[in-house]
């Protein structure tokens, strides 16, 4: 049984709750054996369900480690959470890289392209083979759309920076093709994010908080597809995990999370400038 660790700002949250479910699955299904044994937090009390780090390691049925290098040193692969703070995750990276095991790091990736290129060169230095990305990249419903050049997405969230970042992935993983620029319109707390490609590929982001996530898209032949995304990404994102953890290697090039950081920033940026567009 290999032994997978939690690294997590607050343990006591969405993905650290469901997650060790889908890894026993998972096993059930690509005959692998792993299993969540350390859990670690910097911030005992979680500001989400109140839980204490010790009541989750009980509920959860792991150990607790005290910190970081720790749960680094007793783990085989590592699981960095704290999906809410990605201002975390250089920090912890950082430490995590420097024991060479293989490492996920949750979305949102970082909070910026520049923090990013210093993970991936923290990375490189330790030689740590890792990868992020947003569990809606495993959209089945990706599938039928793919290589066309209009697409509309939308869904919703808490709040645009948080939750923006499943949009961009499916975005980037579609067109496979650099952003060019961006332009933003807002409509009070709802936003129109239209996006272009170096190759002229244009896709619409629509964000609004109760939108659910769906994907529109015009293909080659003239038709136009509508899709609600109903699959179970999180399990195939889970599936992809225990596989890297295997061989090393994503399903996908590691470099598309920083066009998705850069795409990302750019919309941010026009955020700011209403109705403009803004180049890389």
């Amino acid at each position: 049984m290999k032994k997978i660790g939690f690294a997590d700002y607050f343990i006591s949250e969405w993905h650290a709750d469901n997650y060790p479910a889908w890894f026993a699955a998972a096993n059930q299904k690509l005959g692998l054996e792993y299993q969540l044994s350390y859990a670690w937090a910097e911030r005992d009390i979680s500001p989400v369900s109140g839980e204490s780090t010790d009541e989750w390691c009980e509920r959860m049925g792991v150990e607790r480690c005290m910190t970081l290098a720790e749960l680094c040193e007793k783990s085989d692969v590592i699981v960095v959470l704290a999906p809410s703070n990605p201002e975390k995750h250089l920090e912890y990276a950082k430490e995590v890289f420097s024991y060479k095991k293989p490492t996920y790091i949750d979305k949102t990736f970082a909070p910026n392209l520049e923090t990013a290129l210093q993970i991936f060169k923290a990375a490189e230095e330790y030689g740590t083979p890792f990868f992020s990305s947003s569990a809606l990249r495993y959209s089945e419903e990706l599938n039928e759309v793919r290589g066309t050049r209009n697409i509309i997405l939308t869904g919703g969230g808490s709040n645009l920076e948080e939750y923006l970042i499943h949009q961009v992935e499916m975005a980037v993983s579609l067109l496979q093709d650099p952003v060019k620029r961006a332009k933003v319109e807002t409509l009070g707390n709802q936003y129109v994010c239209h996006v272009e490609t170096k190759n002229n590929a244009k896709v619409a982001i629509i964000y609004s908080n109760p939108l659910e996530f769906s994907v529109t898209a015009q293909l080659e032949n003239g038709q136009t597809v509508h899709k609600k995304i109903e699959s179970p990404f999180f399990v195939h994102l889970i599936e992809d995990m225990l596989q890297f953890f295997e061989t090393g290697k994503a399903c996908f090039d590691p470099q598309e999370t920083l066009e998705v950081m850069r795409m990302r920033d750019l919309i941010l940026k026009a955020v700011r400038c209403d109705g403009e567009w803004v180049y890389i």
